[in-house]
């Protein structure tokens, strides 16, 4: 169809871009090998057909390097969201409700992405007061502290595990509503950012004189003992999945599996992705005496793993077990 297409090139990128004009264009990041792409070519394919206005694009991201890096694309599939030759949104991972419910947003002419409508503002900034105080000393940065990626961010984080400040963290390349809102909220216009009790610190220049001065220790709360922080973990919601990746972008097929049993069953429920933090990963397989991931809790009770899941569904009390009535 004539609005589903592919570049190959930058100039055919920026040819797509340039005829779409104010129109929604959006651009899907992929490679051939994977096949969540292949999926999410599918859906696009759908949405191409009721969306006769908007351009959707295949870009192959490892094929035009130029492209990617510009962007920032880091893993696929992601997707970028275009009007008038700007970028105004962007989703990562293989989720097609969330692709779904953009398109149809943005596809519309004057929609609060572009119009400078603030009426979305509000859930904006609770969301982002909410990532803020996750965590006592909660850390925005470029990747994660296993793999920071930029000098920046590599910087703050070999100073706060050199001063032994525990800090959780949040990875703004993975989602630009939070990367660009957190700029106007803290009125702080770079990354990384670190936060302690729910209030700005600052950047690494900051948390190097606080470092130097020997005030970071006062400054950021007193680390809690990984038994406490973990139970804090699993306690953070009535049903909790502890798992590689996100609920957006499963990191392994247990973890995919496990996705899907969870949300044919429509309880509500919260992730924490195991990779984002060495420390719960190892600490929580000793703690609750399970080896392996992903790991269930319901009311702060171990529920177990996939293979637990798979027969709670088959014998038809995954819903009351998930909801805590037996």
């Amino acid at each position: 169809m004539a609005n589903f297409v592919e570049a190959t090139t930058q100039p055919q990128f920026e040819g797509f871009l340039a005829k779409a004009g104010k129109c929604l264009t959006v651009v899907h990041f992929q490679a051939p090998w994977a096949p969540q792409c292949e999926q999410m070519n599918g859906v696009m394919a759908e949405l191409a057909r009721e969306h006769a206005h908007t351009t959707f694009v295949k870009l192959e991201a490892e094929a035009v390097p130029e492209i990617s890096e510009k962007y920032e694309i880091t893993s696929v599939p992601t997707f970028l969201f275009f009007k008038g030759g700007e970028k105004v949104d962007r989703l990562d991972g293989a989720n097609a409700p969330e692709l779904t419910k953009k398109v149809t947003r943005l596809a519309v002419t004057g929609s609060p992405a572009v119009s400078g409508d603030n009426s979305g503002a509000p859930d904006l900034n609770q969301r982002l007061k909410k990532l803020i105080n996750a965590a006592p000393c909660m850390l925005f940065m470029k990747g994660s502290p296993q793999e920071p990626r930029c000098g920046f961010s590599k910087q703050i984080v070999a100073l706060l595990k050199t001063h032994s400040i525990q800090f959780s963290s949040f990875d703004i390349l993975s989602d630009e509503e939070v990367r660009q809102g957190l700029k106007t909220y803290s009125n702080w216009p770079t990354y990384p950012q670190l936060y302690a009790n729910g209030e700005l610190v600052g950047g690494v220049d900051i948390v190097k004189e606080l470092a130097e001065s020997g005030e970071l220790e006062n400054t950021c709360p007193k680390a809690v003992t990984l038994e406490h922080r973990l139970k804090t973990t699993i306690n953070k919601a009535p049903v909790m999945l502890f798992m590689k990746g996100n609920k957006e972008a499963a990191r392994c097929g247990f973890s995919r599996q496990t996705l899907e049993i969870m949300n044919d069953a429509g309880v509500d429920y919260d992730t924490f992705d195991i990779l984002q933090d060495e420390e719960v990963r190892q600490g929580l397989k000793t703690y609750s005496n399970w080896p392996t991931y992903p790991q269930l809790y319901v009311k702060g009770e171990l529920i177990g793993g996939l293979d637990i899941l798979k027969e709670l569904k088959e014998s038809g009390d995954l819903v009351s077990v998930l909801k805590g009535e037996s």
